[in-house]
């Protein structure tokens, strides 16, 4: 697969993921103590993450999008 996630986006999703899979866990706010909002947060932050390390994002790739350079 191509790479077409830039250096910004990396960061800006990496640091998504780390909020989200803090509030799902960490955080103890009575929003995320409920299942779904937990589970949604946590596989939000998990699917960013996994993007920050590969630098592909499948949903740039089906529209054509690309923020990085090369």
């Amino acid at each position: 697969m191509t790479v077409n996630v830039g250096t910004i986006d990396r960061i800006a999703r990496a640091l998504l993921g780390l909020v989200l899979l803090y509030l799902a866990f960490l955080s103890g706010l009575p929003l995320f103590e409920g299942g779904l909002m937990k589970i949604l947060a946590a596989a939000v932050g998990i699917v960013m993450l996994v993007v920050a390390a590969t630098r592909v994002c499948p949903v740039y790739s089906i529209f054509g999008f690309k923020t990085c350079r090369a």
